[in-house]
Protein backbone atom coordinates (compact mmCIF):
# COMPACT_ATOMS: atom_id res chain seq x y z
CA UNK A 1 0.00 0.00 0.00
CA UNK A 2 2.78 2.37 0.98
CA UNK A 3 4.65 1.61 -2.26
CA UNK A 4 1.48 2.25 -4.24
CA UNK A 5 1.02 5.64 -2.55
CA UNK A 6 4.62 6.56 -3.31
CA UNK A 7 4.08 5.52 -6.95
CA UNK A 8 0.92 7.61 -7.22
CA UNK A 9 2.72 10.56 -5.64
CA UNK A 10 5.58 10.28 -8.13
CA UNK A 11 3.13 10.10 -11.02
CA UNK A 12 1.41 13.23 -9.76
CA UNK A 13 4.76 15.02 -9.38
CA UNK A 14 5.73 14.00 -12.93
CA UNK A 15 2.38 15.14 -14.31
CA UNK A 16 2.70 18.46 -12.48
CA UNK A 17 6.20 18.94 -13.87
CA UNK A 18 4.98 18.29 -17.42
CA UNK A 19 2.10 20.72 -16.90
CA UNK A 20 4.48 23.34 -15.53
CA UNK A 21 6.76 22.95 -18.55
CA UNK A 22 3.77 23.26 -20.87
CA UNK A 23 2.62 26.44 -19.18
CA UNK A 24 6.17 27.78 -19.32
CA UNK A 25 6.33 27.05 -23.05
CA UNK A 26 2.97 28.72 -23.58
CA UNK A 27 4.24 31.81 -21.76
CA UNK A 28 6.76 32.37 -24.55
CA UNK A 29 5.64 34.84 -27.21
CA UNK A 30 6.29 33.71 -30.78
CA UNK A 31 7.02 36.44 -33.30
CA UNK A 32 7.80 35.77 -36.95
CA UNK A 33 10.01 37.95 -39.13
CA UNK A 34 9.26 37.99 -42.87
CA UNK A 35 12.31 39.59 -44.47
CA UNK A 36 13.95 39.70 -47.91
CA UNK A 37 17.15 38.24 -46.39
CA UNK A 38 18.39 37.71 -42.86
CA UNK A 39 21.98 37.24 -44.05
CA UNK A 40 22.85 40.10 -46.42
CA UNK A 41 24.47 43.36 -45.35
CA UNK A 42 21.36 45.07 -43.99
CA UNK A 43 19.33 41.96 -43.16
CA UNK A 44 22.04 40.56 -40.89
CA UNK A 45 22.10 43.85 -38.96
CA UNK A 46 18.31 43.70 -38.61
CA UNK A 47 18.58 40.15 -37.27
CA UNK A 48 21.31 41.15 -34.83
CA UNK A 49 19.11 43.93 -33.43
CA UNK A 50 15.98 41.77 -33.17
CA UNK A 51 17.86 38.84 -31.62
CA UNK A 52 19.29 41.19 -29.00
CA UNK A 53 15.81 42.52 -28.25
CA UNK A 54 14.37 39.03 -27.86
CA UNK A 55 17.23 38.04 -25.58
CA UNK A 56 16.79 41.15 -23.44
CA UNK A 57 13.05 40.60 -23.04
CA UNK A 58 13.53 36.92 -22.30
CA UNK A 59 10.04 35.74 -23.22
CA UNK A 60 10.19 35.83 -27.03
CA UNK A 61 10.97 33.21 -29.65
CA UNK A 62 11.81 34.57 -33.12
CA UNK A 63 11.30 32.71 -36.40
CA UNK A 64 12.77 34.15 -39.61
CA UNK A 65 11.53 33.50 -43.13
CA UNK A 66 13.62 34.86 -46.02
CA UNK A 67 11.39 35.68 -49.01
CA UNK A 68 13.70 37.57 -51.39
CA UNK A 69 11.07 40.25 -52.11
CA UNK A 70 9.45 37.76 -54.49
CA UNK A 71 5.78 38.61 -54.36
CA UNK A 72 4.31 35.12 -53.97
CA UNK A 73 6.97 34.25 -51.38
CA UNK A 74 6.17 37.41 -49.43
CA UNK A 75 2.51 36.50 -49.10
CA UNK A 76 3.27 32.80 -48.54
CA UNK A 77 5.66 33.72 -45.71
CA UNK A 78 2.85 35.29 -43.69
CA UNK A 79 0.68 32.20 -44.03
CA UNK A 80 3.66 29.97 -43.24
CA UNK A 81 4.35 31.90 -40.04
CA UNK A 82 0.67 32.01 -39.07
CA UNK A 83 0.38 28.24 -39.51
CA UNK A 84 3.51 27.81 -37.38
CA UNK A 85 1.64 29.38 -34.45
CA UNK A 86 3.08 32.88 -34.37
CA UNK A 87 1.43 35.38 -32.04
CA UNK A 88 2.72 38.25 -34.16
CA UNK A 89 4.58 38.93 -37.39
CA UNK A 90 6.74 41.82 -38.58
CA UNK A 91 7.17 42.05 -42.34
CA UNK A 92 9.20 43.90 -44.93
CA UNK A 93 7.01 43.41 -47.98
CA UNK A 94 7.84 44.47 -51.52
CA UNK A 95 4.75 45.90 -53.24
CA UNK A 96 1.90 47.37 -51.18
CA UNK A 97 -0.54 45.15 -53.10
CA UNK A 98 0.90 42.18 -51.20
CA UNK A 99 -0.54 43.57 -47.98
CA UNK A 100 -4.08 42.55 -48.95
CA UNK A 101 -3.19 38.86 -48.63
CA UNK A 102 -0.94 39.52 -45.61
CA UNK A 103 -3.61 41.40 -43.65
CA UNK A 104 -6.33 38.91 -44.58
CA UNK A 105 -4.12 36.07 -43.33
CA UNK A 106 -3.44 37.95 -40.09
CA UNK A 107 -7.17 38.47 -39.59
CA UNK A 108 -7.96 34.84 -40.38
CA UNK A 109 -5.45 33.42 -37.90
CA UNK A 110 -5.67 36.17 -35.27
CA UNK A 111 -2.01 37.11 -35.64
CA UNK A 112 -0.82 40.67 -35.02
CA UNK A 113 1.03 42.15 -38.01
CA UNK A 114 3.25 45.20 -38.48
CA UNK A 115 5.35 46.43 -41.39
CA UNK A 116 8.93 47.67 -41.22
CA UNK A 117 10.77 49.71 -43.87
CA UNK A 118 7.38 49.98 -45.58
CA UNK A 119 4.13 51.94 -45.43
CA UNK A 120 0.95 51.69 -47.49
CA UNK A 121 0.41 54.85 -49.51
CA UNK A 122 -3.25 55.92 -49.14
CA UNK A 123 -3.27 57.65 -52.54
CA UNK A 124 -1.52 54.93 -54.54
CA UNK A 125 -3.09 51.98 -52.69
CA UNK A 126 -6.42 53.15 -51.22
CA UNK A 127 -7.92 49.67 -50.97
CA UNK A 128 -4.96 48.23 -49.07
CA UNK A 129 -4.88 51.30 -46.83
CA UNK A 130 -8.60 50.96 -46.03
CA UNK A 131 -8.10 47.26 -45.26
CA UNK A 132 -5.22 48.10 -42.89
CA UNK A 133 -7.38 50.67 -41.10
CA UNK A 134 -10.26 48.23 -40.66
CA UNK A 135 -8.16 45.30 -39.43
CA UNK A 136 -7.88 44.71 -35.68
CA UNK A 137 -4.78 42.62 -36.28
CA UNK A 138 -2.85 45.09 -38.42
CA UNK A 139 -0.92 46.93 -35.71
CA UNK A 140 0.81 49.46 -37.95
CA UNK A 141 4.03 50.47 -39.63
CA UNK A 142 7.51 51.80 -38.95
CA UNK A 143 9.10 53.44 -41.96
CA UNK A 144 11.33 56.26 -43.10
CA UNK A 145 10.34 59.35 -45.04
CA UNK A 146 11.73 57.97 -48.28
CA UNK A 147 10.91 61.08 -50.32
CA UNK A 148 12.90 63.29 -47.94
CA UNK A 149 15.70 60.72 -47.89
CA UNK A 150 15.95 60.67 -51.67
CA UNK A 151 15.82 64.45 -51.91
CA UNK A 152 18.63 64.90 -49.38
CA UNK A 153 20.87 62.27 -50.99
CA UNK A 154 20.64 63.70 -54.50
CA UNK A 155 21.11 67.24 -53.18
CA UNK A 156 24.33 66.22 -51.42
CA UNK A 157 25.54 64.66 -54.69
CA UNK A 158 24.74 67.87 -56.58
CA UNK A 159 26.52 69.98 -53.97
CA UNK A 160 29.57 67.73 -54.46
CA UNK A 161 29.56 68.39 -58.22
CA UNK A 162 27.42 65.59 -59.71
CA UNK A 163 25.64 66.64 -62.91
CA UNK A 164 24.63 63.40 -64.65
CA UNK A 165 23.41 60.66 -62.32
CA UNK A 166 22.73 57.02 -63.10
CA UNK A 167 20.15 55.22 -60.98
CA UNK A 168 19.88 51.57 -59.98
CA UNK A 169 16.78 50.31 -58.16
CA UNK A 170 16.30 46.74 -57.04
CA UNK A 171 12.71 45.81 -57.98
CA UNK A 172 10.32 47.69 -60.26
CA UNK A 173 7.23 48.78 -58.36
CA UNK A 174 8.74 48.34 -54.90
CA UNK A 175 7.01 50.80 -52.56
CA UNK A 176 10.20 51.99 -50.88
CA UNK A 177 12.07 52.46 -54.15
CA UNK A 178 9.20 54.48 -55.59
CA UNK A 179 9.36 56.82 -52.60
CA UNK A 180 13.12 57.28 -52.92
CA UNK A 181 12.85 57.85 -56.68
CA UNK A 182 10.22 60.50 -56.08
CA UNK A 183 12.67 62.18 -53.71
CA UNK A 184 15.57 61.99 -56.18
CA UNK A 185 13.42 63.63 -58.85
CA UNK A 186 12.20 66.30 -56.42
CA UNK A 187 15.78 67.08 -55.38
CA UNK A 188 16.91 67.40 -58.99
CA UNK A 189 13.93 69.61 -59.85
CA UNK A 190 14.65 71.87 -56.87
CA UNK A 191 18.34 72.12 -57.77
CA UNK A 192 17.61 72.90 -61.42
CA UNK A 193 15.06 75.57 -60.47
CA UNK A 194 17.69 77.26 -58.29
CA UNK A 195 20.56 76.77 -60.77
CA UNK A 196 19.19 77.39 -64.30
CA UNK A 197 22.70 77.53 -65.76
CA UNK A 198 24.01 74.48 -63.87
CA UNK A 199 21.56 71.66 -64.49
CA UNK A 200 21.54 68.12 -63.09
CA UNK A 201 20.27 65.15 -65.13
CA UNK A 202 18.86 62.04 -63.44
CA UNK A 203 18.62 58.97 -65.69
CA UNK A 204 15.66 56.59 -65.55
CA UNK A 205 16.26 53.63 -63.25
CA UNK A 206 17.55 50.22 -64.17
CA UNK A 207 16.92 47.36 -61.75
CA UNK A 208 19.68 45.30 -60.16
CA UNK A 209 17.82 42.84 -57.94
CA UNK A 210 19.19 42.08 -54.48
CA UNK A 211 22.47 40.26 -55.16
CA UNK A 212 25.98 41.54 -55.78
CA UNK A 213 26.19 39.73 -59.13
CA UNK A 214 23.01 41.31 -60.50
CA UNK A 215 24.03 44.66 -59.03
CA UNK A 216 27.39 44.51 -60.77
CA UNK A 217 25.89 43.55 -64.13
CA UNK A 218 23.28 46.31 -63.93
CA UNK A 219 25.81 48.97 -62.91
CA UNK A 220 28.10 47.97 -65.79
CA UNK A 221 25.21 48.21 -68.24
CA UNK A 222 24.25 51.68 -66.97
CA UNK A 223 27.83 52.97 -67.22
CA UNK A 224 28.49 51.41 -70.62
CA UNK A 225 25.33 53.01 -71.98
CA UNK A 226 26.13 56.34 -70.34
CA UNK A 227 29.95 56.70 -70.14
CA UNK A 228 29.65 60.39 -69.25
CA UNK A 229 27.83 59.92 -65.91
CA UNK A 230 29.68 61.41 -62.96
CA UNK A 231 27.47 59.96 -60.22
CA UNK A 232 25.61 56.75 -59.51
CA UNK A 233 22.84 56.02 -57.02
CA UNK A 234 22.36 52.45 -55.81
CA UNK A 235 18.96 53.07 -54.28
CA UNK A 236 19.07 50.12 -51.87
CA UNK A 237 17.94 46.53 -51.85
CA UNK A 238 19.79 45.23 -48.81
CA UNK A 239 23.39 46.28 -49.47
CA UNK A 240 24.62 43.48 -51.72
CA UNK A 241 23.43 45.30 -54.85
CA UNK A 242 25.56 48.28 -53.84
CA UNK A 243 28.57 46.01 -53.30
CA UNK A 244 28.14 44.76 -56.86
CA UNK A 245 27.81 48.31 -58.16
CA UNK A 246 31.03 49.37 -56.44
CA UNK A 247 32.81 46.33 -57.89
CA UNK A 248 31.62 47.30 -61.37
CA UNK A 249 32.87 50.87 -60.98
CA UNK A 250 36.21 49.64 -59.63
CA UNK A 251 36.53 47.10 -62.43
CA UNK A 252 36.07 49.88 -64.98
CA UNK A 253 38.77 51.95 -63.29
CA UNK A 254 36.30 54.67 -62.29
CA UNK A 255 36.56 54.61 -58.48
CA UNK A 256 36.69 58.22 -57.32
CA UNK A 257 35.64 59.46 -60.75
CA UNK A 258 32.00 58.43 -60.37
CA UNK A 259 30.46 59.56 -57.11
CA UNK A 260 28.31 56.88 -55.47
CA UNK A 261 25.35 57.41 -53.15
CA UNK A 262 23.17 54.79 -51.55
CA UNK A 263 20.76 53.96 -48.77
CA UNK A 264 22.13 50.90 -46.91
CA UNK A 265 25.22 51.25 -44.75
CA UNK A 266 28.12 49.07 -45.81
CA UNK A 267 30.18 47.30 -43.12
CA UNK A 268 33.34 48.97 -44.49
CA UNK A 269 31.79 52.36 -45.21
CA UNK A 270 34.67 54.17 -43.51
CA UNK A 271 37.16 52.66 -46.00
CA UNK A 272 34.87 53.32 -48.97
CA UNK A 273 34.49 56.97 -47.96
CA UNK A 274 38.22 57.39 -47.40
CA UNK A 275 39.20 56.00 -50.82
CA UNK A 276 36.49 57.90 -52.68
CA UNK A 277 34.42 54.84 -53.63
CA UNK A 278 31.44 56.23 -51.71
CA UNK A 279 30.42 59.88 -51.67
CA UNK A 280 27.39 59.83 -49.38
CA UNK A 281 25.21 57.21 -47.76
CA UNK A 282 22.05 57.29 -45.72
CA UNK A 283 21.10 54.51 -43.38
CA UNK A 284 21.63 53.41 -39.83
CA UNK A 285 18.06 52.26 -40.05
CA UNK A 286 18.40 48.63 -38.99
CA UNK A 287 16.71 49.68 -35.74
CA UNK A 288 13.52 50.42 -37.71
CA UNK A 289 12.36 46.76 -37.48
CA UNK A 290 13.11 46.85 -33.75
CA UNK A 291 10.36 49.42 -33.22
CA UNK A 292 7.93 47.39 -35.37
CA UNK A 293 8.85 44.40 -33.21
CA UNK A 294 8.23 46.38 -29.99
CA UNK A 295 4.85 47.55 -31.31
CA UNK A 296 3.78 43.97 -31.96
CA UNK A 297 5.27 42.71 -28.69
CA UNK A 298 3.49 45.35 -26.61
CA UNK A 299 0.24 44.69 -28.47
CA UNK A 300 0.48 40.96 -27.77
CA UNK A 301 1.12 41.79 -24.11
CA UNK A 302 -2.14 43.76 -24.09
CA UNK A 303 -0.56 47.18 -23.68
CA UNK A 304 -1.48 48.68 -27.07
CA UNK A 305 -5.08 48.50 -28.22
CA UNK A 306 -5.88 47.97 -31.88
CA UNK A 307 -9.00 49.21 -33.60
CA UNK A 308 -11.06 48.78 -36.76
CA UNK A 309 -10.62 52.42 -37.75
CA UNK A 310 -6.88 53.09 -37.76
CA UNK A 311 -3.38 51.85 -36.93
CA UNK A 312 -0.10 52.99 -35.37
CA UNK A 313 2.59 54.72 -37.43
CA UNK A 314 6.18 55.64 -36.58
CA UNK A 315 8.45 57.59 -38.93
CA UNK A 316 12.05 56.53 -38.40
CA UNK A 317 14.88 59.08 -38.82
CA UNK A 318 17.59 58.45 -41.41
CA UNK A 319 21.23 59.24 -40.72
CA UNK A 320 23.45 60.72 -43.43
CA UNK A 321 27.19 60.11 -43.67
CA UNK A 322 29.23 62.02 -46.24
CA UNK A 323 32.77 61.85 -44.83
CA UNK A 324 35.10 59.66 -42.76
CA UNK A 325 34.58 62.04 -39.84
CA UNK A 326 30.80 61.55 -40.03
CA UNK A 327 31.25 57.80 -40.11
CA UNK A 328 33.59 57.67 -37.11
CA UNK A 329 30.85 59.11 -34.90
CA UNK A 330 28.32 56.60 -36.24
CA UNK A 331 30.62 53.58 -36.02
CA UNK A 332 31.31 53.90 -32.30
CA UNK A 333 27.71 53.22 -31.31
CA UNK A 334 26.10 51.42 -34.24
CA UNK A 335 28.62 48.94 -35.64
CA UNK A 336 30.62 45.96 -34.45
CA UNK A 337 29.22 44.72 -31.15
CA UNK A 338 27.54 48.05 -30.44
CA UNK A 339 23.79 48.53 -30.60
CA UNK A 340 21.83 51.76 -30.16
CA UNK A 341 19.94 50.39 -27.14
CA UNK A 342 21.09 48.41 -24.11
CA UNK A 343 19.24 45.41 -22.69
CA UNK A 344 17.96 47.57 -19.82
CA UNK A 345 16.66 50.20 -22.26
CA UNK A 346 14.92 47.51 -24.33
CA UNK A 347 13.24 46.06 -21.26
CA UNK A 348 12.09 49.54 -20.24
CA UNK A 349 10.41 49.99 -23.65
CA UNK A 350 8.14 47.04 -22.86
CA UNK A 351 6.41 49.37 -20.41
CA UNK A 352 6.28 52.39 -22.72
CA UNK A 353 3.06 53.84 -24.01
CA UNK A 354 2.91 54.09 -27.79
CA UNK A 355 3.57 57.82 -27.51
CA UNK A 356 6.73 57.15 -25.49
CA UNK A 357 7.90 54.50 -27.96
CA UNK A 358 7.26 56.84 -30.88
CA UNK A 359 9.18 59.66 -29.18
CA UNK A 360 12.10 57.33 -28.47
CA UNK A 361 12.28 56.39 -32.15
CA UNK A 362 12.01 59.97 -33.35
CA UNK A 363 14.90 60.97 -31.07
CA UNK A 364 17.32 58.30 -32.29
CA UNK A 365 20.53 59.78 -33.66
CA UNK A 366 24.26 59.44 -33.14
CA UNK A 367 24.10 62.32 -30.68
CA UNK A 368 21.22 60.65 -28.83
CA UNK A 369 23.15 57.39 -28.40
CA UNK A 370 26.30 59.20 -27.32
CA UNK A 371 24.36 61.13 -24.68
CA UNK A 372 22.76 57.96 -23.30
CA UNK A 373 25.75 55.62 -23.38
CA UNK A 374 28.61 57.93 -22.42
CA UNK A 375 27.24 58.55 -18.92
Amino acid sequence: MKKRMIFVFLVLVYALSIATLAVSAQDKINIGVSIWSSTDTLGSEVKRMLDAAAEALGDVNLTYVDQGHISEKVTDSVEQLALAGMDGIVICNSASAEMTAAINTADEYGVYLAQFFRAINPEANPNEYALAESSKYYVGTVHESEVDNGKQLVTILAEKGARKIGLMGWEAGDATFLGRWEGYKAGVEAWNAEHPDDQVVLLDPQYGGTTSDTGRATAEAIINANPDIDAFIAAGGGGDTLIGGLAAIDGLGLTGTIQVASTDFLPDLDIQLANGAMSVESGGHYADPFFAFMMVYNTIKGKYETSDSGFYEIVFPYMFVASSEDYAKYAEYFTGEALPYTADEIRAMADYSFEELNETCENLSVEDVVARHSN
